[in-house]
């Protein structure tokens, strides 16, 4: 016989007892034992949906009561003398932990008890530890910065490895908010701004303004100094009692650096920066002190007639 007979051959007897075998199976299932089934079911089915009905009100319940306990919180929170980012801080770690009971709760209505969830956090402890690595980092990165103190809400820094800077917002536990100066909002993780160096720009109450300014090779240093010092001494929100000094700074290529030193209150410093670098070019312009700017100069030579 021939091969592909004998293949059609043993094809058809496996459908003929797969069909065979499905009809005999559909003959067992009968409309009663459906019934049945459905019957025996429904308690379990309805008492899940009990629950789950149940974990929902419960749910809904206590986001109000957190909200009713947090506003009272921050209200008494408010009438302390801490400091705002300690605030912050209480309040957000007070957050967590009524939420984290509250999913407790829920959780119970399904029978799963707090033992049960430490068990099975403990069980996954390192799998966990080292997935939110850089959150337990930035988590004790917010609570270092609370107790050094490197700044304060309120506070202009800058992180010197990235670059950002802007007046802090809010200290967060896993990260800091900064406002630029147009407004812009960054958010920086706590890791970084205790893993590296930062600068406090507002800490002290009191800043330094240094302006430099050059003037050309060929103008009168003596007289370009009375200038920019009688500029110095007419700014009205320098610091009484400070010393406002002058002084050549730097023999550049094409020009003489004069030095500009003086002592503002810190949430001055921009304003008076501004108005003295305004002021003093101007009062170079009305002296004829001259202030270069880059010049080339091109010379050629006539080529002489043979």
């Amino acid at each position: 016989m021939d091969l592909s007979a004998i293949y059609i051959l043993s094809t058809q007897d496996v459908a003929e007892t797969i069909t065979e075998t499905v009809s005999n199976n559909l003959n067992i299932i009968t409309w009663d034992m459906f019934v049945q089934y459905f019957q025996d079911s429904f308690p379990t089915v309805l008492d899940f949906c009990m629950k789950v009905i149940i974990a929902v009100i419960v749910l809904l319940i206590g986001r109000r009561i957190i909200r009713f306990v947090m506003k009272a919180i921050c209200r008494s929170l408010d009438k302390t003398s801490l400091e705002t980012g300690m605030k912050q801080h209480l309040e957000t770690m007070i957050r967590v932990v009524l939420y984290c009971v509250l999913i407790l709760i829920v959780l119970g209505r399904f029978g799963i008890t707090a033992s049960s969830v430490i068990a099975i956090i403990g069980s996954a402890g390192l799998s966990i530890g080292l997935a939110l690595q850089g959150t337990l980092s930035n988590f004790a990165g917010g609570v270092l910065i609370l107790m050094v103190h490197p700044f304060k809400v309120g506070d202009y820094i800058k992180e010197d490895t990235s670059g950002n800077e802007g007046k802090v917002m809010e200290i967060q536990l896993f990260y800091t908010k900064l406002v630029t100066l147009d407004n812009k909002v960054i958010v920086v993780p706590n890791a970084n701004l205790t893993g590296s160096s930062l600068t406090n720009m507002t800490q002290q109450d009191r800043r330094r303004v240094d302006i430099r300014v050059g003037i050309s090779y060929h103008a009168d240093i003596r007289k370009a100094k009375e200038v920019i010092s009688r500029v110095a001494q007419e700014e009205p929100k320098l610091l009484e009692g400070e010393p406002v000094k002058v002084f050549v700074d730097e023999l550049a290529e094409s020009s003489v650096v004069i030095g500009l030193m003086v002592w503002v209150k810190t949430d001055d410093y921009w304003e008076v920066k501004w108005r003295l670098t305004e002021n003093v070019k101007y009062a170079l312009d009305e002296n004829q002190i001259e202030i270069p700017f880059p010049q080339v100069t091109v010379s050629y030579e006539k080529a002489s007639e043979s």
